[in-house]
C-alpha cells in the first residue's frame, strides 16, 4: 500500500496550491480520505475528509478556504487551499481509513510541506 502525496510549495500568504495524493495497493473507493496537517511543535490535526460516497467535512480554520476532492478513476484526492496564511505553513499528510470489508485500515502518506511566507 502506498499514499504518495505531493504538490507542496513555498507559496505567498494569499496564494494557493492544490495537493495530491495518490493510492495504491487498496480498494480507493472503499476508503474514506482524509488531509491531516502537523506544524512544527505542534499536534497534528485534522484538516478535510472525504467520505467514500463523497461527503465532506472541514476543521474550523480552514472553511470556506481549502476544498477537498476525490477522483475515484485515478485513486486519488485532492486538496485546493486557497488564501493560505503563515498559519497554514505544516506538513500536510494523507489519510485512508477503510469502510466494509476493509473497516480497520488505517494508511497514511509520507507527507508534503507546504510553506506560506508572510
Amino acid at each position: 500500500v502506498q499514499l504518495q502525496a505531493s504538490g507542496g510549495g513555498l507559496v505567498q500568504a494569499g496564494g494557493f496550491l492544490r495537493l495530491s495524493c495518490g493510492a495504491s495497493g487498496i480498494a480507493f473507493g472503499l476508503y474514506d480520505m482524509a488531509w491531516y496537517r502537523q506544524a512544527p511543535g505542534k499536534r497534528r490535526e485534522l484538516v478535510a475528509t472525504i467520505t467514500s460516497g463523497g461527503r465532506t467535512n472541514y476543521a474550523d480554520s480552514v472553511k470556506g478556504r481549502f476544498t477537498i476532492s476525490r477522483d475515484n478513476a485515478k485513486d486519488t484526492v485532492y486538496l485546493q487551499m486557497n488564501s493560505l496564511q503563515p498559519e497554514d505553513t505544516a506538513v500536510y499528510y494523507c489519510n485512508a481509513r477503510g469502510i466494509v470489508p476493509y473497516f480497520g485500515n488505517d494508511y497514511w502518506g509520507q507527507g508534503t510541506l507546504v510553506t506560506v511566507s508572510s
